[in-house]
């Protein structure tokens, strides 16, 4: 019974967990992230305003136009697409937040699949 009664208290404890995220922290402001997919690490730097992010991959730079759908779930749609992979809009989610770092996850508008990655606060002058 003593056991019955404990586990009923864990379970009670552990549901009421709830994940601060402080989103809006990270709609503006110059970052660094990282992505694995298929165990290869992907960096990319980039520079957020409201309604636009500037990213820096492997030289390449890209800009997309930022719909907020609330403070954590962010839509992008590249400006100038050079293929028709860069036409589908991709749809952002920030899941943690930390004071200097937040966990997201991205997927093609309309997908399933979803990809992970960490993006970091990064000084401008870097």
């Amino acid at each position: 019974m003593k056991i019955l009664l404990l586990f009923i208290l864990l379970i009670s404890f552990s549901s009421c967990y709830n994940v601060d995220r402080n989103c809006k922290n990270y709609k503006t402001g110059h970052f660094k992230s990282e992505v694995i997919i298929n165990d290869e690490i992907y960096k990319s730097t980039f520079t957020r305003t409201s309604d636009l992010q500037i990213e820096n991959y492997n030289g390449k730079i890209d800009s997309s136009k930022l719909r907020w759908i609330n403070d954590c779930e962010v839509i992008f749609k590249t400006i100038n697409p050079k293929n028709m992979a860069e036409r589908n809009d991709i749809h952002l989610k920030i899941l943690t937040t930390t004071d200097s770092s937040y966990t997201f996850e991205y997927s093609y508008v309309g997908e399933t699949k979803k990809q992970k990655g960490i993006a970091f606060i990064q000084p401008k002058n870097r």
